[in-house]
């Protein structure tokens, strides 16, 4: 639902005139209209200011500009670029100073959108049909026509004039921005990455070449967790909301707009505010919110319904790549917990491990997106234990040198279980699987690998297996006390494990124990 805007129109009633108006007011676009005055005469520009006192086009002012020369002209237009009419004399510092600013702003500055009305007092100088024809100009008046209700009628048309090519010039790039927001967005990301992405282009589409006005713009987006909606990713008022129940981060009136939305199941718009409600085909319930410093026009409305109707699909895909993900997840966290089990080892261990190489690759610079991979990734380590044999596999006491060759093969059975599949996080388990024994100085196997042909994410999953093994008891041991396992880690650093990798294990160790306390022994 939406309301429509009223518009405003004036009839050619005569104009009051007032003793005096300001000389030149700056302000912020969208509040006034502005009208540039160029010519050589200062009783010219009095008696403009004086003719328009009371002008208003859709309850908004003028703001006046004064220019006495062509230069002076150039270098106001150049200032302000989003000038609506300009009311240009001919002849000032030259007879064709006039038609020099009209080629400067449409050749060089190339504003097409400002409405030029030419004035001159000496039309043979300056001749009607040739001007009209070989320069860009939208009116050409003799002064001695512009009476003050013809000057009315005239700014009153050329700003209109403006207003519609800059709405069409707003369509056309507000459609540009939707165009590559969806690009954007429909690409595979995290949900919270999404959330914030939805919010950059939500404001970029509403003012694509105002920064000023997006930064102005509030906005968040909730979803819905444990029957209540909490905000994930927010901008302006609201930035320090994140993570908060929406209901107890906004203001009553807000809270109304957002009951509302969620009640009927459906976006409502208000004058200067957009609340969307989004379902997901698998039941998700989510919020967008987002409040303007200016009233939402017919065409703002129209812009955020085309994107919405957008972010809805691209959140069908979120949801729907999150399932499978869901499921891969799954499927890996339970196959390496049969596993882990079948060696008689804990089942949180591969829990551990998993969201202690997270918390490493983070420190070691990894992005958020990279390092939930290798989470997911990580309890696969040791799948190819599966093909190994019991007698070998539960032995408690010290393996042959047979049974250590047979073991080291669990490196190449994982590998060879997992190769096969073209999913982004069973790909990167395959080659954890093949490489987390080897070692930075090449002694490792099964290829012999050294640090730098060993991948990143299988240099710290052997941190982290290696700490959490000696960390608890195995069948083969019993668990190792924290300072003999950490010189170890001293002894091997630069060795076995990557110096650097170490070095950051051991500044955060109290983050690594506390992960570990957070998934005891089962048993």
């Amino acid at each position: 639902m939406s309301q429509k805007n009223n518009e405003t129109f004036f009839d050619d009633d005569d104009i009051l005139f007032a003793e005096e108006t300001p000389d030149k007011v700056t302000v912020t676009d969208g509040e006034t209209w502005k009208l540039m005055i160029v010519d050589d005469e200062e009783e010219i520009h009095d008696i403009t200011r004086l003719a328009l006192e009371d002008f208003t086009f859709e309850d908004r002012e003028l703001t006046y500009l004064s220019a006495y020369s062509g230069e002076e002209a150039k270098k106001l237009i150049r200032e302000n670029s989003d000038t609506s009419v300009i009311l240009l004399d001919v002849v000032m510092e030259t007879e064709h100073s006039g038609l020099d600013v009209v080629e400067y702003i449409r050749k060089e500055l190339k504003n097409s959108f400002v409405r030029i009305i030419l004035r001159t007092g000496h039309p043979g100088q300056a001749p009607e049909r040739k001007v009209i024809t070989e320069y860009d100009i939208n009116d050409y008046k003799q002064k001695t026509e512009l009476t003050a209700k013809k000057l009315f009628s005239s700014v009153t048309t050329a700003i209109r004039s403006y207003r519609d090519l800059k709405t069409i010039e707003k369509n056309r790039q507000g459609l540009e921005e939707i165009i590559e927001a969806s690009a954007n967005i429909f690409k595979p990301q995290s949900f919270r990455m999404f959330t914030a992405g939805v919010l950059t282009w939500l404001t970029s589409i509403l003012h694509p070449d105002d920064d000023l006005l997006r930064s102005r713009i509030s906005a968040f987006v909730a979803t819905q967790e444990k029957g209540e909606f909490i905000i994930i990713s927010a901008i302006g008022s609201f930035s320090e909301h994140v993570r908060t129940p929406v209901l107890k981060a906004v203001p009553k009136a807000v809270a109304r707009d957002l009951t509302c939305a969620i009640e009927q199941k459906q976006s409502v718009f208000s004058d200067n505010a957009y609340t969307g409600y989004f379902s997901s085909s698998i039941g998700s319930d989510n919020l967008i919110y987002l409040e303007s410093p200016h009233n939402l026009d017919e065409l703002d409305k129209r812009l955020i319904q085309i994107f919405a109707h957008n972010v809805i699909i691209a959140l069908d895909n979120i949801y729907l790549n999150q399932e499978i993900v869901d499921t891969q997840k799954e499927v890996i966290t339970t196959l390496g917990e049969v596993v882990e089990n079948r060696s008689k080892e804990t089942a949180n261990h591969v829990l551990r491990v998993a969201e202690m190489s997270r918390v490493l690759a983070l420190k070691a610079g990894i992005d958020e997106e990279e390092a939930e991979i290798l989470r997911l990734a990580a309890p696969m380590h040791d799948v190819g234990k599966i093909g190994i044999p019991d007698s070998v596999l539960l032995k408690p006491g010290r393996l042959t040198s047979e049974e250590f060759e047979l073991i080291k093969t669990h490196t190449l059975i994982g590998y060879n279980i997992l190769k096969n599949s073209n999913r982004r996080i069973m790909k990167t388990a395959a080659f954890i699987a093949l490489q987390h024994h080897e070692r930075c100085d090449g002694n490792g196997y099964p290829q012999g690998l050294k640090k730098d042909d060993i991948h990143v994410f299988v240099r710290i999953v052997e941190i982290i297996d290696v700490f959490d093994a000696l960390f608890h008891d195995r069948i083969y041991k019993k668990a190792w006390e924290l300072d003999r396992i950490l010189a170890l880690f001293k002894e091997e650093r630069g060795k076995h494990f990557d110096a650097h990798l170490v070095d950051l294990f051991l500044e955060n160790l109290d983050e690594f124990l506390a992960i570990n306390d957070a998934y005891p022994d089962d048993r």
